[in-house]
């Protein structure tokens, strides 16, 4: 075979490889991608149906799976809505006040037990920044913070719009405080702030943070739409605990009432007892959902005053049975479906009590109807000490000693707290207030704090 005969049968043997080599990559791809489709087929569906399936928002900026028709964050809907109310279930004292006490974790007997008295006493205080450390505007945590914190080891902290400036700066306060409680007292503050939507945000009516305000609560309620009420409470809740709240002082459960001057108004769900139950329920639920704890307030419900127990002493006309009717039934529900904090008011029931005690410092009201009637076994939070239904009747070391009494396991902003703080150890020490007493309502606070 000359040399070219033999350089034509090596071109055709280098064609015949080729197109083998050709056929068998084809096959194999074509292979691979029958095998590929197979197991991808299913993960896409779920995907796909996942994704048609309407979710809560992502961010407190992201509207509810529902357009708005105006430019508000909900529907306003003037006309009165039509709710059904047939899962709300009906209220039951007589079951709920046979109710067993919860079981508290074991770690709560082990951290109680090695608690002195004064460390006892200061965890029933939630306190301003400013009253903890003695400084006129706090906006940061640092050693001053740590110091005040050693010194008076509290329960909790509220935040006001004034010790807050950005998320930046929000944050890492809030981190601080934590880090500082767990080195120091061994369990979380709690982290609180009044935080409703409407006229009471702290945070979302802050520039700076650059989040949707929730609209008034009494929007929300006019929609009628439970899955509102849930979104605001999601959306505030998600925003809380990103910047390191655990405790949001809302919803409100009072009733609307015809007036405005005791200091309710559009921060109420609405007038009837059955939409506020399941929007304050809904609202509480979405906070939850992003480990924010709701507080119900403000028990037995503001409807019935005409004055603000900001300002002064405040009165409900109505007896029990009357109550039951109207202002009680959205905390009875609460309590029902499992509510964790109640807040006390500062308004007088003397139809109930036989006297002008405020809610918040009658045994009547809080031991023998909320705890004993109502069935209520978890936290009871006073509202501001230093409002004026309290100072001007009461000095700050008898509000403590009453407010504890009566059955209150936090005692909010005092207006003086080292008055009344040494009242409350003082009252302890002579037996006027059992050291059980107090142990009652820290295994509350320990149960929350620690699980």
């Amino acid at each position: 075979m000359n040399p070219k005969q033999k350089k034509h049968k090596r071109i055709i043997l280098q064609r015949i490889l080729t197109i083998i080599l050709t056929v068998l990559f084809l096959s194999a791809l074509t292979a691979g991608i029958i095998i590929a489709a197979g197991y991808l087929k299913p993960i896409l569906s779920a995907e796909w149906e996942k994704m048609k399936k309407p979710l809560a928002p992502a961010s407190a900026n992201e509207a509810p799976t529902e357009e708005p028709e105006d430019d508000g964050w909900i529907i306003n809907k003037k006309e009165e809505p039509e709710v059904d109310y047939a899962d709300i279930p009906e209220p039951d004292p007589e079951a709920a006040a046979q109710s067993e006490e919860p079981e508290y974790d074991p770690k709560v007997e082990a951290v109680l037990s090695g608690m002195s008295l004064e460390q006892k006493a200061a965890q029933l205080f939630i306190l301003t920044p400013e009253a903890l450390t003695g400084a006129e505007t706090v906006t940061e945590a640092g050693d001053a913070s740590k110091e005040a914190l050693l010194q008076n080891p509290v329960g909790g902290i509220i935040y006001f719009s004034k010790n807050i400036e950005d998320p930046e700066q929000l944050s890492e306060m809030l981190r601080n405080m934590q880090l500082y409680a767990q080195e120091i007292e061994g369990f979380p503050l709690f982290l609180c702030v009044d935080e409703e939507g409407g006229r009471v945000s702290r945070i979302a009516s802050n520039e700076a943070f650059e989040l949707t305000n929730m609209p008034p609560m009494e929007e929300v309620g006019n929609t009628g739409d439970i899955d509102s009420a849930y979104n605001a409470g999601f959306a505030i809740g998600m925003y809380l605990h990103d910047y390191g709240f655990n405790v949001d002082l809302a919803p409100v459960a009072d009733l609307k009432a015809s007036t405005s001057e005791n200091g309710i108004g559009d921060r109420s769900f609405g007038e009837s007892p059955e939409l506020v139950s399941k929007m304050t329920w809904q609202f509480a639920e979405g906070l939850r959902s992003q480990g924010v704890l709701p507080c119900f307030k403000h028990f037995p419900g503001l409807k019935g005053t005409v004055t603000d127990t900001h300002t002064g002493a405040a009165v409900l006309d109505q007896d029990l049975d009357e109550l039951k009717e109207s202002d009680l039934v959205p905390f009875e529900n609460a309590i029902i479906s499992g509510a964790h904090m109640i807040m006390a008011s500062h308004a007088s029931c003397p139809k109930i009590t036989g006297d002008d005690t405020p809610a918040s410092l009658s045994p009547k009201m809080l031991t023998d109807i909320l705890r004993g009637e109502l069935g209520f076994s978890g936290l009871i939070i006073t509202d501001s000490l230093s409002m004026g239904a309290i100072t001007e009747s009461y000095s700050p070391g008898e509000a403590a000693k009453l407010a504890v009494a009566a059955g209150a396991d936090l005692l909010l902003m005092p207006s003086d707290y080292a008055e009344a703080y040494a009242a409350l150890v003082d009252a302890v020490r002579s037996g006027e207030i059992s050291e059980e007493r107090l142990d009652e309502s820290l295994r509350r606070i320990l149960q929350v704090k620690i699980n």
